[in-house]
């Protein structure tokens, strides 16, 4: 029996980025373009991660940060490598680097039907805080979620 696979996770690049649309298409109904994933990979305020699992992206997140608000934009696995804990691992880091970049809030959406994701969300500590009715292509609603990262960390980032 082999032991967990070790997922490497680091800065989103322009090469990665026919493997993310793909994970992308295969995810959403309304996929990201290319476009929108190269304007995160260039704006100051975002920070677009992949992770890799025995030499392959497995899976990304997008995170954008500006001030005391933080924001999941994106995230997805690879459909074939879901259940693996990728998922848990790129938001346990986009947890870590909002806090890095000061935010008090994470706040994200998701379909209402994805209940696995919504589950790892509960599981992380974000509660739900909203609804916006038939979100998704008209149909599927979104539930507003929200993490108080406030006390998370005792760490300063002022010396």
């Amino acid at each position: 029996m082999s032991g967990p696979e070790t997922i490497n996770i680091r800065p989103m690049n322009e090469a990665d980025l026919d493997t993310v649309l793909a994970i992308e298409q295969a995810s959403f109904p309304a996929p990201w373009k290319r476009d929108h994933f190269l304007h995160e990979i260039s704006a100051p305020y975002s920070f677009p991660f992949v992770a890799e699992t025995n030499g392959m992206l497995a899976g990304y997140v997008c995170l954008t940060s500006l001030f005391e608000e933080a924001q999941i934009l994106d995230i997805a696995v690879a459909p074939d490598l879901r259940g693996r804990g990728i998922a848990l691992a790129l938001m346990e880091y986009a947890i870590a680097l909002a806090l890095e970049k000061g935010a008090e809030v994470l706040a994200l959406e998701v379909r209402s039907t994805n209940t696995a994701a919504i589950a790892l969300y509960e599981r992380l500590g974000f509660i739900r805080r909203g609804l916006r009715p038939r979100y998704y292509e008209g149909i599927d609603d979104a539930v507003l979620m929200e993490k108080n990262l406030q006390g998370e960390s005792s760490c300063s980032l002022h010396p």
